[in-house]
């Protein structure tokens, strides 16, 4: 009987998966041709204005359930698989930080992560309350406020899983995972060599909530970060550094459980303006009468 180890905002789960390795067995090989990913139509390419969705049931046959997060007696791990498994996929956000004696160098995969802005570009991670102490990463931004946040490709996915392990606080998950320190030039921790991209950032602010604080357990909180510094793979990117090629990427999203998803293909829209897009809809043109009478 092997063990899976999960965190959660709850506490630390190990989930025992029966004979693990024989149901991985039976499985498919992971696909290691790369492939380019394929691009296809958009799921309905004839939709018009107004059509809706198309599913198997009317939409008003469709009930749903309200659910009061805060309800006593809910545990909070049900939020959290709840939120896992029906926000997804998810990108994962893979830190490389310094400890404040500049001694301990960490490096963790977040999934409450993202980027919020462009100009200035700016990126929001957030730490779930947990039983103990605060995660490394989380005391590391208090007490120096750098970071460096890697991208997370196909090929890196067992290396990235491997330093989520809850190491005593002065082991380095960089010794963990065999992955390779690259330098930075406006913070002190290290990037991913093996990362496509990775952005040097800096915290601007970060958020507590100490309503929610639970005796015994750490404080959840929220870190904004600015980038300070881009680098991206020279063979992964166009001529102007304004876009990387997603055959290159490979990026790897978080699902539920311990679940991973890759991607095997897109599909193209494009963005709709409403001057384009007026004169041709009878929907949308009597929609506009409507508003002006």
């Amino acid at each position: 009987m092997s063990k899976t180890v999960f965190k959660n905002p709850e506490n630390p789960i190990v989930l025992k998966v029966r004979n693990f390795k024989d149901t991985e067995a039976k499985r498919p090989s992971f696909d290691h041709s790369n492939a380019l990913i394929t691009v296809t139509k958009s799921p309905d390419p004839d939709w018009k204005y107004g059509d809706g969705v198309v599913i198997n049931a009317p939409a008003q046959t469709l009930t749903h359930t309200e659910i009061d997060p805060y309800t006593p007696g809910r545990p909070m791990v049900h939020n959290y698989r709840l939120l896992v498994s029906g926000i997804a996929p998810r990108p994962i956000g893979f830190l490389s930080t310094v400890s404040a004696d500049g001694k301990t160098e960490n490096l963790a995969p977040f999934s409450y992560f993202q980027v919020i802005e462009h100009d200035p570009p700016m990126f929001i991670v957030s730490f779930s309350s947990r039983p103990g102490r605060m995660k490394d990463t989380y005391q590391n931004l208090k007490d120096t406020g750098e970071c460096v946040i890697n991208t997370v490709s196909e090929n890196m996915i067992e290396a990235v899983n491997a330093t989520s392990i809850d190491a005593p606080r002065h082991i380095s998950e960089w010794d963990i995972s065999g992955l390779h320190k690259a330098p930075t030039t406006t913070v002190k921790p290290k990037r991913v060599r093996e990362s496509v991209f990775s952005i040097e950032g800096k915290v601007v602010d970060i958020k507590e909530f100490k309503s929610h604080a639970t005796e015994g357990k750490s404080i959840a909180g929220s870190a904004l970060i600015k980038a300070t510094r881009f680098w991206v793979r020279e063979d992964a990117a166009n001529e102007k550094f304004s876009h990387i090629d997603l055959n290159k990427l490979r990026p790897v999203g978080q699902l539920g459980g311990m679940a991973y998803g890759r991607i095997s293909s897109t599909f193209d829209l494009l963005r709709p303006r409403w001057d384009d897009e007026e004169p041709k809809s009878e929907l949308l043109t009597r929609l506009a009468n409507q508003t002006h009478n």
